[in-house]
């Protein structure tokens, strides 16, 4: 079976052939799947894409009209996919429902120990020898409140690292985590983890629910001078409104590894380059942000699952016509 696999890195073609079945026939792609590229998936039975790949009506009717009958997906999100026109052409479509929490959990807490300390700051200043602490005050992490919204397999990992720095939990989610429980968070309404938090952070998929969660109308709910971490999904912040909450200091600090309009930037070197996105350009001028770009889950053993569980997909499919893990209508009604 000829498999087209878009946004194609060389780690993910290191790491996808070492897993490859035999009787695949993957042929790699740099370009990531749109309507110009998608003829590249001609005389293809499946696709494998990436986060940041185009998946919406027109693209996934080309695909199909193709032949392709699996889109196999390299991440867990599927937001970027048109489920409704998937179903209505046909086309399966496959996940990979986990592979690494404890990599975007200690990418989490990475983000949060750096910013708290001025470790990008701190590594600059030294470099041009200047030493001098002013400006680089940072806080125990020990007694701090951290809020986690979103306490699936990653906000649980995140759970316990935090509990180890001997941080209060708090979380929020639309059903309590008895693993959570036990390591001592208190599950409370939106309004109240909020108003409580000094580390706020996000580990929620992107939903109706979930999209723009800090907002304009959010932002004065949040504790002042809050630190503000995102891992999850870019469309979970307004970044116009965190700008505006930096800018009047309710957003004491801002982590992220996800971005809004990030499909424009992230995966590519664009350091020879001018910057277009002005909201993106503008959060790097403010010295109490730090980004990095989409790296969270970027770990072997994670690249090593997404390669296996993939791979799994498209055998599973090519033998019973069901690949492993399915994302079907069921996912828009709340149901998994």
């Amino acid at each position: 079976m000829q498999v087209t696999v878009f946004s194609t890195k060389p780690y993910d073609r290191l790491f996808l052939d070492r897993s490859a079945s035999q009787g695949l026939d993957p042929q790699y792609c740099e370009s990531r799947l749109s309507l110009e590229t998608v003829t590249l998936a001609e005389g293809s039975g499946a696709i494998c894409a990436f986060v940041n790949d185009n998946l919406s009506e027109p693209v996934l009717e080309r695909l199909a009209g193709y032949g392709v009958r699996l889109v196999a997906l390299r991440s867990a999100g599927f937001n970027h996919v048109d489920l409704v026109a998937a179903d209505r052409l046909g086309l399966r479509i496959a996940r990979v429902p986990a592979y690494s929490p404890h990599a975007v959990a200690e990418h989490t807490i990475a983000i949060i120990l750096a910013l708290n300390r001025k470790i990008h700051r701190a590594y600059n200043r030294v470099r041009e020898g200047n030493f001098a602490l002013d400006g680089l005050l940072g806080f125990d992490l020990n007694g701090k409140t951290m809020g986690i919204i979103g306490t699936g397999k990653i906000g649980t990992v995140l759970a316990r690292i935090a509990a180890g720095f001997g941080c209060r939990l708090l979380g929020h989610d639309l059903k309590p985590n008895p693993d959570c429980e036990a390591l001592g968070m208190t599950y409370v309404d939106r309004e109240e983890i909020f108003r409580r938090s000094d580390i706020l952070s996000l580990n929620c998929p992107r939903t109706p629910d979930t999209h723009h969660l800090i907002r304009k109308d959010t932002l004065p709910l949040l504790k002042p001078g809050v630190m503000l971490i995102n891992t999850s999904r870019g469309a979970v912040i307004d970044a116009h409104a965190a700008i505006a909450g930096l800018k009047d200091g309710t957003i004491g600090s801002l982590g992220l590894d996800v971005y809004e309009e990030e499909a424009d930037l992230f995966f590519e070197d664009l350091s020879n380059t001018v910057l277009r996105d002005d909201v993106f350009a503008r959060l790097l001028t403010f010295p109490n942000v730090l980004i990095t770009g989409h790296q969270a889950f970027f770990t072997r053993e994670a690249l090593e699952a997404i390669a296996e569980t993939t791979i799994a997909n498209i055998d599973a499919f090519r033998s019973t016509g069901v690949p492993l893990h399915a994302v079907t209508m069921d996912f828009l009604a709340g149901r998994s």
